[in-house]
């Protein structure tokens, strides 16, 4: 199928001139009548899924400079957190006849259709950190360990709390992320690998009794949203005593959870925060780490996730098989898709200078 694939870029590459009439009056954003140019590849299209977080605004620009450092040309599309949205514009790049898509899914069961058409159309598609479920048509997966996240984030709070050396109890909060996305069980799992034998022996109380992931999920990983809930938890469950710690999976949720928490009166001297957890090291929560609120995020260099992808992209079309290193955890409920994982790091104000800023992903002034 891949030296099929390749043939095809190739006879379409010769064919540039119809392609381009075609396509004319169609192109989307960032496109042009020349997308179906010479370029080494033709055009790539990327469908992100929001533009409301720093995280995926940050993985478009890096997906399209490395694939324009590969000689090709982008089409960069935001579905803005809406399904039919996303699948909408993802149909308008098959009909521009891109010769490759890159999905961070927005609803990882809604794209079947749609997927089949780019499967009609030879058009290979690489999983961008979200597992697309339920289809055949899905090629490679890029992401990281994401139990691992988890765990990174599990393992802070025990090892914060003291809980490994007998200390307790203590009362922890649980929210996971978006039902919609299939890395939330991941995260959730690995994280409660930790966390469930403390649970078991009362070291960790959850005063609001919502311990299973469809009572914690956090729709789109809106930060409101979670706000909210922890507003409602902290007024029926936190009448008496404090909340100790907060599993929280992603920065956007932990930045509303401390919203809540701050309006309950946390935050000073006589009611400290509790140990927050986060990931994907956005900028606010960074400095808000540096600052004492949140307690830690889990960092994943989205730089390095982008090469994944492209290297997916480049391999594939020039008939060669990607780099995997992971060939059976990810079971979309039609295949197994073959993935390249990448691995996580715990950040908290002990080391983010070093990853961070000594690793290049933000500069001192940023962080200021």
């Amino acid at each position: 199928m891949r030296n099929r694939r390749a043939a095809l870029a190739a006879i379409a590459g010769a064919a540039s001139l119809a392609l381009t009439l075609t396509a004319c009056g169609q192109s989307g954003e960032g496109g042009s009548k020349e997308d179906k140019g010479d370029a080494k590849g033709g055009t790539i299209g990327i469908a992100m899924p929001t533009k409301s977080s720093e995280r995926w605004i940050t993985d478009g620009a890096n997906v399209e400079k490395d694939l324009k450092a590969k000689g090709y040309k982008t089409k960069l599309v935001f579905g803005e957190d809406d399904p039919e949205q996303q699948v909408s514009q993802i149909e308008n790049l098959i009909t521009q006849g891109v010769k490759a898509l890159i999905i961070a899914a927005i609803d990882n069961k809604s794209l079947n259709s749609v997927l089949q058409q780019a499967a009609d159309a030879k058009i290979p598609v690489i999983s961008y950190d979200r597992l697309i479920l339920g289809t055949k048509n899905v090629d490679y997966y890029a992401s990281f360990d994401n139990e691992k996240v988890g765990k990174l984030q599990a393992g802070y709070i025990v090892d914060k709390l003291g809980l490994a050396s007998g200390k307790g109890p203590f009362n922890i909060e649980l929210f996971a992320g978006s039902n919609d996305d299939n890395n939330t069980k991941y995260f959730f799992n690995g994280a409660m690998s930790v966390l469930q034998p403390y649970i078991d022996s009362k070291k960790l109380v959850v005063k609001s009794g919502q311990t299973k992931m469809n009572q914690v999920t956090t729709l789109r990983w809106d930060g409101a949203t979670a706000q909210k809930r922890m507003e409602d938890i902290l007024t029926s469950s936190y009448k008496s005593g404090k909340v100790d710690a907060v599993l929280s999976p992603y920065d956007g949720i932990s930045i509303g959870i401390i919203a809540a928490l701050k309006s309950d009166g946390y935050g000073t001297a006589a009611k400290p925060l509790p140990v927050i957890s986060g990931q994907d090291a956005e900028l606010a929560s960074v400095k808000s780490i540096i600052a004492g609120q949140q307690s830690m995020t889990v960092y994943k260099d989205l730089r390095k996730l982008a090469k994944v992808a492209t290297d997916m992209v480049d391999a594939t079309l020039n008939g060669k098989k990607p780099e995997i290193n992971d060939t059976k955890s990810y079971d979309n409920g039609t295949k197994v898709v073959p993935a390249y994982l990448l691995q996580p790091v715990s950040v908290d104000k002990t080391n983010y200078e070093k990853e961070l800023v000594q690793g290049g992903y933000y500069t001192a002034d940023q962080l200021k």
